[in-house]
């Protein structure tokens, strides 16, 4: 199993949603974040005074999944989360070793 994690531009969200709900992942966890890659953040202008805005808002979007499903989930996050613009955001996949329901004790794949 592994664990899919992607930072998102936040109105992409529902999209991504929409696109991982139509490929059977059962649950998300969502978190506004704050981050900047390449973007370097940027300046903005408040009553009359120049500040720097060096954290950009994200959403980090968590998802556990079958190996099988890691591709698919992949490209579907991929796909509804691309504007073709600096700022897109990433994808990470790591590596789950166990997962346990807390209600049922079920692990494994059985878990998610």
């Amino acid at each position: 199993m592994k664990m899919i994690t992607a930072i998102l531009k936040p109105f992409k969200l529902d999209e991504v949603r929409e696109a991982l709900s139509e490929i059977g992942v059962q649950g998300i966890t969502v978190t506004e974040v704050k981050g900047f890659g390449r973007q370097k953040g940027h300046t903005e202008l408040y009553r009359g005074a120049e500040y720097v805005v060096d954290f950009l808002p994200k959403v980090k979007v968590e998802a556990a999944v079958a190996d099988a499903q890691v591709d698919r989930v992949i490209e579907a996050i991929e796909a509804a989360a691309r504007t073709g613009k600096i700022g897109d955001g990433k994808i990470f996949v790591a590596e789950m070793l166990q997962v346990v329901r807390i209600r049922t004790g079920e692990t494994g794949e059985a878990a998610v």
